[in-house]
This record gives structure tokens, sequence and C-alpha cells, in this order.
């Protein structure tokens, strides 16, 4: 492929989940002879697990006043993008940072669950829910709380902590967001207006209030961990949640090369979709979707799959990968990291562009149903399936 000057490049990767923080642990991971087994949560949310949150120093991003205005959804998105600006090594480049675009994928912010089950509680004895609703907000929501339930704060207090300081956007909406966001920041830099980015999104499973939202459409697996791909859906629906902070610095090549930045890999397309899923309309959007991905070969090319777990989902969406990407080994990356909704898509880029980078031979996540890969990969393919709505994908190559 010929270079152009506003090819859309990844040159930072900030990534936490159950392994570790920053890129060096999720290497190890992608190089491992055999997948590191996921590292879980079992009791404190029984019958559900969640990959939990790692060990982290919070004050190696993010200053000590700056914390206490947040909780950990906030802690770990803002951890996250700085550790992308340093990989990047913009970090503490002012006028980069002054001038630099941000996008982030978002969840309704964070929650108080006391009072949440408490109005619950008393909802249980009273009729009048409506009235009980108005009198318990009025009474017992204390406003700096409600600051943190706005799901923009993140963007804020990355721009706060880490300057970044251009044109900000959120999207909210589960997996779609993290794809709408990445498919925007690709838009911007390929259209010339954005030449560098700093896009991505977070998710804590560890919240109560997180996992009542899922088990209220039984959506979560019940009982011990399973690999992705063997949930059948006879112990709960097969989502089995993770704790994710994912971002990323695209910028256009020209910008990228001018300071001479590392370049981990190209993201040559980005399209996300959704609709209804009835009658095979699922399988038609994923073999439709970044017609790029169709002309890859399958001797140099792996698949990074959201799959969410939910049983039936997670079952069409590997037969419809094995139709459209036949013989290329496929890698359910939520079976490692858990699934992480809104940052479900950006963490799937990140783990493409390390294994891409870095030459990795990706060991199967589950090697009952995934294919051993034969060789480095030169093109990675990254999808999202929403577990309610919405779809992604992505394509990435080395820089030739």
């Amino acid at each position: 492929m010929v270079k152009q000057p506003n090819d859309v490049v990844i040159t930072g990767i900030g990534i936490v989940t159950c392994h570790g923080t920053g890129k060096e642990p999720h290497i190890a991971l992608l190089s491992s002879p055999q997948a590191p087994e996921p590292v879980l949560e079992t009791e404190k949310f029984s019958p559900y697990v969640v990959h939990r949150l790692p060990e982290i120093d919070w004050s190696a991003q993010i200053g000590r006043k700056d914390q206490r205005q947040m909780e950990n959804w906030q802690r770990l998105g803002v951890f996250a993008a700085g550790l992308a600006l340093d990989d990047a090594g913009m970090k503490d480049d002012v006028e980069a940072c002054g001038s630099m675009d941000l996008i982030v994928a978002a969840g309704g912010g964070e929650r108080d669950i006391a009072v949440d089950s408490l109005i619950v509680d008393e909802a249980l004895k009273r009729n009048d829910r409506e009235r009980l609703l108005i009198e318990k907000l009025t009474t017992e929501l204390r406003p700096t709380l409600f600051l943190a339930q706005l799901s923009n704060l993140l963007a804020g207090n990355i721009s706060i902590v880490h300057k970044v300081t251009g044109s900000s956007r959120t999207f909210m909406g589960e997996e779609s967001a993290g794809i709408s966001a990445i498919e925007t920041a690709f838009a911007r830099i390929k259209a010339g207006q954005s030449t560098h980015t700093l896009v991505g999104g977070a998710f804590i499973a560890e919240r109560a209030d997180i996992l009542l939202l899922v088990e209220g459409i039984r959506a979560h697996q019940t009982g011990p961990w399973q690999p992705l791909w063997a949930r059948d859906g006879s112990e709960g629906g097969g989502m089995i949640l993770g704790t994710v902070g994912a971002f990323l610095v695209l910028e256009s090549r020209e910008h990228a090369e001018a300071r001479g930045a590392h370049i981990y890999a190209v993201l040559d397309a980005v399209e996300g979709d959704r609709g209804s899923r009835d009658e095979g309309k699922l399988e038609a959007r994923l073999n439709r979707i970044a017609p790029e991905a169709s002309s890859l070969s399958a001797d140099d090319t792996i698949v990074f799959s959201g799959a969410s777990g939910l049983a039936d989902l997670t079952r069409r969406e590997k037969a419809s990968l094995a139709e459209r990407f036949s013989g290329m080994p496929v890698r359910g990356f939520a079976g490692s990291i858990g699934h992480s909704l809104e940052a479900q898509f950006p963490a799937g880029l990140a783990l493409a562009a390390l294994a891409i980078d870095s030459g990795a031979i990706v060991p199967a996540f589950d090697a009952a149903h995934e294919t051993a890969q034969a060789s480095a990969a030169r093109h990675a393919i990254v999808t999202t399936v929403g577990y309610v709505r919405g779809e992604g994908l992505a394509v990435l190559s080395a820089d030739a």
C-alpha cells in the first residue's frame, strides 16, 4: 500500500486489564506460549465472576488532589489516557497536548450504591414511588457525586490532569460508543480535520449497579469462569465482565513522522453499524462492513474478536467470522480480559497493534475452539458486537 500523509497511524497505547498496566504485560500475554490464566474476582459478587482491576499506583499518572475528585471509573480512564500519552512521547509536550483532540467512550458515570439501595428498599414498602424518588434524590444525593455521574466528566478530568485541550467529544452507548469514538477519530484525521487525537474509554466491572444492569436481561454468566467460546447459556447468559481502560493516540502519518514517533500499526479502515439482528441481518452486516478486510490473506492476518460471551450472539458471531475470514486464526480476547462494553473496541485495537508491532505469535485463549497462529501477523481485524446492539470492525496493518 502506498503511504499517504493522512494515513491514520497508532503511536501511543495505554491499556489496563486484569493482567496489569501498560503495554509490557500485554505484550507478554500476546507472546506467551500458552495464554495466561485470567485474573478473577470470584467471591465478592458471587454468583458472578469478573476480571478484576489490577494493583495500580494511581499517583503515577494522577495527583492526589485530583484523585479525590474521582471514583475508580474516572481514575482508570485518566490513568490509561496518561499511559497512552507517555507511550506516544507527548505527555510533557505542552504544545502537542494543547492542540490534541480528545474523544471518549463513556458509560453513565459513577453511582452512589448506598442511595440506590436505599431507594430500592424503600420502594418495596410504598406505592407512591415517584414521590419517594424525588424525596430521596433531594435529601440523599450529594451534589459532588451528582457531578461524578456526568459522562463527559471523564473527558474533563483528562483535560485537567493531562492538559489535553483541543476539541472534546464524549460518546455514550455501551459497545457502540467505543466503536463510534474510534470511527470518528479515524474519519477526522483522514479528512484532515485533526492531526492527532487521544481516543478510548474505561469500564469498571466491579460495580453492583453494572452487574444489576446486565443481569436485568439475564446476560451474565453464573457460576465458575468458562472459556469464551464454551459458554452455551446453560449457566446464565454467558457474559463475564472485565475492568479495562484503553486509550490510543492516533495521528496522521505526516504528523507522526515529523516528530519521529514510533508507529505501532496503520489503521486502514473502521466502520460501525447497528440495526435489527433478526433473520440473518446481523450476519449480513458483519459480512458487509469494512470491505477492506475481505482482501486480506489468511497467511498473515489475525482476527481479534470482541465477542461478548452472550451465548447465542457469540455463536452467531463466530460462525460469521469463520465464513468471511476463513482460515484466519481468531482470538476471542474477552476470554482473557473480560467484556468491557465502552472500552472493548479500543482494547481490541490496542491488543492488535501490540501483536503486529511485536511480531507475537498469539496463543489460543480458548484452545478447544481457536486454531494456532502459524506466523507473525502483518494485518489484524478487530471486531466488536454489542451485547444488545451495534457492530464494528477495524483493519490494521504493519507500517510498510
